[in-house]
């Protein structure tokens, strides 16, 4: 009877797997889970412009960047060194999908604020999306004294806008991918030609070298017709992590951190020729250093 008992059960078993599995996947968990991408990218600045990624909620992100003069001087100046283009800013986490942001940058005194909210995210299991998905609202105003005083000049000439979308997958530990369709708006124009709104595409990537090293790169492309002078900006670089800071060293050829300023408004690229016919180098040396401080403890904490 011992083994007539125990045959049935097996019978019942194999047919309760085999006509039920998603109601056992059901009470094993494993149906309900999503498993969301994480760290993306390490901080939320791939070099000059955002990544997907944002402060966790509670989260104040203390930046600190330079941008050097040009290496083409060699020691005379320190290969650049001697003149730098400084940006200080705070950017804070109001939840886990929103962030806000504001900084002030030495040249032209600008003064630049943000609010970035990530739609979508990257995940596997019950709910599959492909990629993480983050808007990008920003405003900049020039708080630079107005050359002409004789002239009507008006504060909104002052303004400039941007909006982004962020596009990024992580293929895997190793390699992510960033795409940035980019509208700059600006009220007042340098050229004639120039038009005020300015559409641009950014694409960027990282590797990862060790647990703390990442090698990134960035670059923004402006179809032609829009600006009369200008270069696409391109920067390339590392990322090292250090507990508590993160550094990013890399070489670019944009002189701004702001959006208005390194994609309408660098003008060498990283190789050109002189009226002369000599070639020069745009190319510059800079880092970002970034410190995090947690204001508010994490949900779940005493």
């Amino acid at each position: 009877m011992k083994k007539i008992y125990l045959f049935a059960a097996l019978l019942f078993g194999a047919g309760l797997l085999k006509a039920q599995p998603n109601d056992l996947l059901s009470l094993l968990g494993e149906e309900e889970t999503t498993d969301y991408t994480t760290a993306t990218f390490k901080t939320t600045r791939i070099v000059n412009g955002h990544s997907v990624e944002n402060c966790g909620e509670g989260v104040l992100d203390f930046k600190i960047s330079h941008r050097f003069n040009t290496l083409r001087n060699g020691l005379y100046d320190m290969f650049g060194l001697d003149g730098a283009t400084i940006r200080i800013g705070l950017d804070y986490g109001i939840t886990d999908r929103l962030m806000i942001g504001a900084g002030r940058g030495g040249r032209e005194k600008i003064i630049d604020g943000f609010a970035k909210y990530k739609i979508l995210r990257q995940s596997t299991g019950k709910r599959n999306m492909p990629v993480t998905l983050t808007y990008l609202v920003d405003a900049q105003v020039k708080t630079l004294k107005f050359e002409d005083l004789e002239r009507d000049n008006k504060f909104t000439s002052r303004l400039f806008y941007t909006h982004q979308l962020l596009i990024a997958r992580k293929f895997n530990e190793r390699l992510s991918l960033q795409l940035m369709p980019t509208l700059v708006h600006r009220n007042l124009v340098a050229a004639a030609g120039d038009k005020n709104d300015i559409y641009a595409i950014g694409v960027a990537g990282r590797i990862k070298i060790t647990k703390r090293v990442t090698f990134n790169a960035e670059y923004y492309c402006v179809p032609a017709g829009q600006i009369e002078n200008y270069a696409n900006a391109l920067s390339l670089g590392f990322e090292i992590e250090t507990g508590g800071h993160v550094f990013q060293l890399h070489f670019t050829n944009a002189q701004d951190m702001n959006y208005k300023g390194f994609i309408t408004e660098t003008r060498e690229d990283w190789f050109f020729k002189n009226s002369e016919g000599k070639t020069l180098s745009g190319v510059r040396f800079g880092f970002n250093v970034s410190r995090v401080f947690t204001l508010k403890k994490p949900k779940g904490l005493k």
